[in-house]
């Protein structure tokens, strides 16, 4: 990708959270590594609005400079959009309001999806560059979308990669929607998509309505480092599309890494990103040069995210100490150049005999590990329920109401309450329901690996 500004990388910083004592023998070490990101281009355009009375929020279309992105839209549009008649409409509509929100000199097109993809604006292999006038125009031929087909995401993604490749921009976007299962290509021909898209562009995965696959749809966001969410009612599509679009616009800098090194004997375990939603890094490390990798995380704005670090040591006797970690934040090679560190955090082993601290769990630790529980525990009794194993999925989603109750996670709490009936929220006591709304079932997996902050 382009290089990037220095005036518009935003001021990053590392905190590590840990207990760094182990009994003698110990080898795992755990850490939480907390990355916040602040001040950048966009964020600094936003203020200076405000300073003159204007609020952020309602900081109008192209008004706020910030880095050069590009993005892609992509709509279903297979038959099933027909049904009901205003489910097209108002993918239309929330698409109409995602150019809507984009800033000017933001390049840009639109991608009709079914068994083939289709660019519907502006056409001819081009993108647009967002303005005034090109808004207009996009949300003119917006009106030329029509269901009909089959659907065969892969050839949204490629087109849109093909489109984004075009921009020479840091900051490359895709938003996809569809209602419905990938059912006119095979498995691999996504998952060969997905491979070959993976680090040139994140995008957000939405699903309308209840007859698309929620695999396929988290599986699209997880794989190119975006969101993925149900919108059940279209009619809250526009709203959706907006906010995820405003997010998308806030992003100041693409490609960070995080950069793990580690001593001789050392090796990491898993690498997790905790907040803020669950996210398994550890299969996606790149080599970084002797005993470093890098942990793709995506485009940032102004924003804070959580990682969970697990490092095996060698063992050691009490009194000894050692660097198990060393925790970067890296923007990649420019040609010819060196990567630029953004912020570094150090994680630590001490071996101690005093059982009190060896055996002391960090409360931040503590915390995302249950989380992650939370968020597998809950995947399994949707399956387990979808089995009819149903002593199975009582016992899995009374897990996941306990955990979310101790940890103070309102939301997967109340989307939880909708498939169970609670007895004892302590103690993990539920009953299933007799009949879940598919939506609400749905909802429950999409959802399920969001997470709340530790309680300070």
């Amino acid at each position: 990708m382009a290089n990037f500004s220095k005036s518009r990388v935003p001021q990053f910083s590392v905190d590590v959270y840990q207990n760094e004592y182990l009994p003698e023998g110990g080898r795992e070490v755990n850490a939480i590594v907390t990355v916040t990101s602040t001040g950048g281009g966009t964020s600094g355009a936003a203020a200076l609005l405000a300073g003159a009375g204007a609020s952020p929020a309602y900081i109008p279309a192209g008004q706020g400079p910030g880095p050069a992105a590009a993005v892609v839209i992509m709509v279903d549009c297979s038959g099933s959009m027909e049904y009901p008649p205003t489910k097209m409409r108002n993918a239309r509509e929330a698409t109409a309001a995602a150019v809507d929100t984009l800033r000017d000199g933001v390049a840009f097109a639109v991608v009709s999806g079914t068994h083939q993809a289709k660019e519907v604006y502006p056409g001819d292999g081009r993108l647009a560059t967002a303005s005034e006038a090109t808004r207009a125009q996009a949300k003119e031929a917006l009106y030329r979308l029509t269901a009909g087909g089959g659907t065969a995401i892969s050839t949204w993604l490629r087109l849109a990669d093909q489109l984004l490749a075009r921009a020479d921009v840091p900051i490359r976007h895709g938003v996809l929607l569809t209602d419905g299962r990938n059912e006119h290509e095979s498995p691999k021909h996504l998952r060969d998509a997905l491979e070959a898209c993976a680090g040139r562009f994140t995008c957000d995965a939405r699903g309308v309505g209840t007859d698309w696959d929620v695999k396929e749809v988290t599986g699209i966001a997880s794989a190119l480092l975006g969101t993925a969410d149900i919108v059940a009612d279209p009619s809250g599509l526009a709203a959706d599309f907006t906010q995820m679009m405003r997010k998308a616009m806030g992003k100041e800098v693409a490609d960070v890494a995080l950069r793990l090194w580690t001593p001789v004997g050392a090796e990491i375990r898993f690498v997790k990103q905790v907040a803020p939603a669950v996210e398994d890094l550890t299969g996606r490390r790149t080599e970084a040069g002797p005993r470093a990798g890098d942990y793709p995380t995506g485009s940032w704005g102004d924003e804070s995210r959580d990682y969970h670090v697990c490092v095996r040591v060698p063992e050691a006797g009490v009194g000894q100490e050692m660097l198990a970690a060393r925790v970067s934040l890296v923007l990649p090679d420019p040609p010819g150049g060196t990567p630029q560190t953004l912020s570094q955090g150090l994680v630590r082993a001490v071996w101690t005999d005093d059982m009190v601290a060896s055996t002391s769990i960090n409360p931040q630790v503590a915390h995302y590990t249950g989380q992650a529980e939370l968020a597998h525990v809950i995947q399994q009794g949707i399956e387990a329920r979808k089995s009819g194993d149903f002593d199975g999925a009582t016992a899995k989603l009374g897990r996941a109401v306990q955990l979310a109750a101790a940890s103070g996670n309102a939301d997967t709490a109340k989307l939880l309450s909708k498939v169970v009936d609670v007895v004892d929220a302590t103690t993990g006591t539920v009953r299933l329901k007799a009949k879940v709304a598919e939506a609400d079932e749905m909802t429950l997996e999409t959802r399920s690996t969001k997470t709340v902050r530790v309680k300070k």
